[in-house]
């Protein structure tokens, strides 16, 4: 099932090269960076904002372990290495870094370079848009309670401070919704009553939600409206949020995107550019290896065009590594998760065989914000580098 999903979403093959190369099995939390992913907003006082992309820089470096030596240690490795670590006092830090970009460099990125922010599987380049420090957070005590303070902990992206808000992502849009509908059914309704997860204010939280079980602070006999017997008292926002909302297209469509050429530009730098020589063995020998799992041989030719796509090289190393000769490409083939924007064929072009009258198509800025998307351009001196121009032209990867 892994290899058949992959190969029906081959906008999946970035994430796919990061998971199999070095860096899918670090070497344990502490030498890892993370990353937000998702393109946020970042809004000041007086409502002007900017996009934002969060990275989150390991001050202990980077290291990772080999399929080999990952044999030798326990599947709670990482975790018992965060553990000792904090308790021998070696708390690990990370410093806090954006990128930040107007509303018009994005809409012009997509226009000129086809990036599209609004793609988890796109990257800012960093050359364009470079990383500027604003913190740093440190890691400095370990639960007392596995099961209170770890297992109940409900994270949720629709949780977020005044100032960072949601973009159009559509995945991110998702998860505002997902996320806490999983923690209703794994946790409880009132999830967020526990302490481990409970908002930490100088005031008492009131909405308009009751009972369900384990309800602990049911807010008393105020009714549960907008009432006038009892009313409740409202904060004022920190931002208008009407300024910071760009114009959505209203129509809903079966599937945003379609697959294209410039969906493979970031893995293409990944394996060029990014990776050395060894780095490139193991992620084929990880790559095969995995593949060896797979019975059927035609899920192994169809991802094996894929990678085709990214690099020729690719293709060809795995096809030596696991006998299997490969597509030439993905412009003869239909994928069940994503339209085929590669193809001339239009019984192929659509997703699941759907018809263009019905459900076919997408839509053509691929999900991308352009001209005219925005209600009002965001902060216009407050982009790239603070200043509202580029600090160079140059097209890096941001890997």
């Amino acid at each position: 099932m892994f290899w058949d999903y992959l190969s029906n979403n081959p906008e999946s093959v970035h994430q796919v090269m990061i998971l199999m190369g070095d860096r899918g099995i670090p070497d344990g939390y502490r030498f890892m960076h993370g990353y937000a992913g998702h393109t946020l907003k970042l809004v000041n006082k007086e409502g002007q904002w900017v996009y934002g992309q969060m990275h989150m820089k390991s001050k202990q470096g980077t290291k990772f372990l080999t399929q080999e030596e990952s044999k030798t240690k326990s599947p709670d490795y990482s975790q018992k290495d965060l553990f000792g670590a904090i308790d021998r006092g070696e708390c690990p830090s990370w410093t806090v870094e954006w990128q930040t970009m107007t509303a018009k460099e994005a809409e012009e990125l997509w226009e000129k370079q086809k990036i599209n922010i609004f793609d988890l599987t796109h990257v800012w380049p960093h050359k364009q848009f470079p990383l500027r420090k604003v913190g740093e957070f440190t890691l400095n005590e370990n639960a007392k309670n596995y099961f209170a303070e770890i297992e109940q902990a409900a994270f949720n992206p629709a949780h977020m401070v005044p100032g960072i808000e949601p973009s159009a992502d559509p995945v991110l849009q998702s998860r505002l919704f997902s996320y806490p509908d999983a923690h209703r059914h794994r946790v409880g309704v009132n999830h967020q009553q526990l302490p481990v997860n409970a908002a930490r204010t100088s005031y008492r939280i009131g909405n308009f939600q009751r009972d369900g079980n384990m309800a602990f602070y049911n807010q008393g006999s105020r009714p549960n409206y907008l009432s006038s017997i009892e009313p409740i008292r409202f904060k004022d926002r920190a931002v208008d949020l009407d300024k910071v909302h760009g114009d959505f297209t209203s129509n809903a469509v079966t599937f945003l995107s379609e697959i294209r050429p410039e969906d493979f530009n970031a893995p293409r730098a990944l394996w060029e550019r990014v990776w050395d020589e060894k780095a490139r063995e193991r992620f084929v020998s990880n790559v095969s290896g995995h593949m060896s799992t797979c019975t059927k041989k035609e899920i192994i030719k169809r991802q094996i065009a894929i990678f085709r796509e990214v690099s020729p090289d690719i293709a060809k190393r795995v096809e030596k590594a696991t006998g299997i000769e490969g597509y030439d490409g993905i412009a003869n083939i239909r994928f069940n998760g994503t339209h085929n924007g590669m193809t001339k064929n239009d019984d192929l072009k659509n997703a699941n065989g759907m018809s263009k009258r019905v459900g076919g198509g997408a839509l053509a800025n691929n999900g991308a914000p352009v001209k005219g998307m925005h209600k009002s351009q965001s902060h216009e001196t407050a982009g790239t580098n603070g200043t509202g121009v580029n600090g160079s032209n140059g097209a890096s990867n941001g890997h």
